[in-house]
């Protein structure tokens, strides 16, 4: 099987206007490297890949505290909000019941619970107890160390220049 970090063809990845090496050692005036030449895997290729990167240390942070990807990810998203599960499930991206099952785990753990929706009797609404945001409070620290040193080679200045790309991307499909 092969390795998903494994680049794909170079001429189905890159195209016409993009350059075909950047260099991570030093920084232009644009915050790309300019010495050590690094191939321009392309949009697709290097967002999917970065994916990959990402969710294998956030796979690796989760398996360390007992939860899988998608608890880790719940568990951060009620770091700093009370969500109605409906409003949960949409930013998960889970029906409702998985949504249900994913909650019903959290609380038999005593990680979340589940309070009635003051403005509407039918709604709960889910957020940590004290032991759940301790283990979001790990998690988070734990994620942020792995992940930044997935990028501990690049310089400040493209560490702040992919920050503000990713930011930029994000910001255009929030939903929660």
């Amino acid at each position: 099987m092969p390795d998903d970090l494994t680049p794909a063809s170079s001429a189905s990845r890159r195209r016409s206007d993009t350059p075909d090496a950047v260099a991570p050692s030093s920084v232009d005036r644009e915050g790309v490297g300019a010495a050590a030449q690094v191939e321009d895997l392309g949009i697709v290729d290097s967002l999917a890949q970065l994916s990959f990167l990402v969710q294998a240390a956030l796979g690796k942070v989760a398996a360390e505290h007992g939860l899988s990807i998608i608890q880790l990810r719940l568990l951060g998203v009620l770091r700093d909000r009370t969500p109605g599960m409906q409003e949960l499930a949409r930013h998960l991206g889970l029906d409702k019941s998985s949504m249900t099952g994913l909650v019903d785990r959290a609380e038999r753990r005593e990680l979340v619970r589940r309070t009635a929706s003051p403005h509407d009797r039918r709604a709960v609404l889910v957020s940590l107890t004290p032991q759940g945001h301790e283990l979001a409070r790990q998690g988070a620290a734990e994620a942020d160390r792995q992940i930044r040193a997935l990028a501990a080679h690049l310089t400040d200045a493209q560490r702040s220049q992919l920050s503000r790309l990713a930011s930029a991307l994000v910001a255009g499909h929030m939903t929660i």
